[in-house]
């Protein structure tokens, strides 16, 4: 215990991810979460797990055809705690039973969120897990609309609840059965508006949520949601009219996916089944991501934000500024890092797969690692024909697209930064 005190908040952080997938590994190898005449291997416990703690949505196995309700039940809730974050969880466990939050996990929660400050920490806990529990009913009750149609009562509800549960937090699971996705529903108008809400509003951020229902007017919004609010619809309008450009789909189709990819990994129409052209659309959505704060992932909208106005400033020789703001020079640099350094994820394992499954393409396993480092969950159909050694790939791949690539990183630091300063000079660039 003493020497988990001393850790750092990253560090317990990526312990308290991994802790919770082999936990929820064990748990869906066992009886009782398996369904009679239906065999899980480790490797595809753990692939489950870890796709649903890193709300992903990639499947080895179909969830509904190998698991219980027990099983299926583990799964969403591996989903809600890591939509939510191990850390927030663990708060608000500790708020229900009425003890105090310390200050190692207000550093915990801030580290985890992404926030700036220490201040309201508690409070901001409170308003994630009521904010969450609001929309995740919601959305269960329009999908309930839906599936009562097909499905007895209360299985209809069952499944109202996890696809509310997954849905929100940007996970592309389901429990239809078959591979099927929601497929069948790909025209059915309510589902796919309903599904495609609790996306973007879990796409957004938690913070971008509570500003605007604090400010009510876009002007009076603070720079960082002005920045989500505005790339967020940019990139669903350019990505649902290059979809409907390039697939014989229909609007609605074209606009359900271009939310999807960022980073629900739901599908209503067959993705293996699209040109180049559409999954290349797909792979540039799927690496660009939701926002920070948010339950998805990818690189952030925030991100690619910065690097496009920092191009521009220096194609223009201007200051780089956003909204009448001048954007620092610290979050310019941290765009560019964590970009590079998830292209250097994306392309190791990409490299990797491409050795370990030399049957499929180049776009099918790019298309593949991106998905799970966005933990999107949209696959072309290799997901669950990739042997044990690529399935770790791109378990490990997932786990490091949930806590950034940054995260992962910055737990290899032992060492403080050093005080000597070396002096400086110049190198030619371009």
């Amino acid at each position: 215990m003493e020497l988990l005190k001393r850790q750092s908040p990253g560090r317990l952080i990526v312990l308290g991810f991994a802790g919770v997938i082999l936990l929820g590994t064990f748990l869906l190898m066992m009886p009782v979460s398996v369904r009679e005449g239906q065999q899980v291997s480790f490797i595809n416990a753990l692939f489950t797990s870890t796709s649903a703690v890193c709300v992903t949505g990639l499947i080895a196995i179909d969830t509904a055809d190998h698991f219980t309700v027990f099983g299926r039940t583990i799964v969403a809730l591996l989903i809600q705690i890591g939509g939510l974050g191990v850390t927030s969880v663990g708060v608000g466990l500790i708020l229900l039973t009425g003890k105090r939050v310390g200050m190692k996990g207000r550093l915990m929660v801030k580290e985890a969120m992404n926030v700036g400050s220490l201040k309201g920490m508690v409070r901001l806990v409170k308003a994630v897990l009521l904010m969450t529990l609001c929309f995740e009913a919601a959305g269960a009750a329009l999908s309930f609309l839906v599936f009562v149609q097909d499905y007895p009562p209360v299985q209809a509800l069952g499944i109202s609840v996890f696809h509310a549960v997954a849905a929100f937090n940007n996970s592309g699971f389901d429990i239809l059965g078959g591979l099927r996705n929601l497929i069948p529903y790909q025209n059915d108008i309510l589902l796919n508006l309903t599904t495609s809400g609790l996306i973007i509003f879990g796409g957004l951020g938690f913070l971008v949520i509570l500003d605007i229902g604090r400010k009510r007017s876009f002007k009076k919004l603070c720079l960082h949601s002005k920045v989500v609010i505005t790339m967020s619809v940019i990139l669903l309008t350019a990505g649902t009219l290059l979809l409907k450009a390039t697939e014989d789909i229909s609007w609605l189709g074209a606009f359900f996916q271009s939310v999807s990819a960022r980073t629900a990994g739901f599908s209503s129409y067959p993705i293996g089944e699209f040109t180049n052209a559409g999954l290349f659309v797909l792979i540039i959505l799927m690496f660009i991501g939701a926002s920070p704060g948010s339950t998805g992932g990818g690189i952030k909208t925030s991100t690619f934000f910065a690097l496009v106005q920092a191009t521009k400033s220096a194609a223009t020789n201007q200051h780089c500024s956003a909204f009448h703001r001048k954007l620092p020079y610290e979050v310019l640099s941290k765009a560019f890092i964590i970009t590079f350094l998830s292209m250097l994820v994306v392309c190791t394992g990409t490299f990797f797969l491409c050795i370990l499954e030399p049957e499929y393409t180049f776009v099918q396993i790019l298309f593949e690692i991106t998905s799970a480092f966005g933990t999107v969950g949209l696959s072309t159909g290799i997901t669950p024909e990739l042997g044990d050694a690529g399935k770790y790939i791109v378990i490990l791949t997932m786990f490091i697209g949930r806590l950034g690539p940054l995260t992962i990183a910055s737990i290899w630091s032992f060492r403080p930064a050093a005080a000597a300063r070396y002096s400086e000079e110049s190198i030619t660039i371009g």
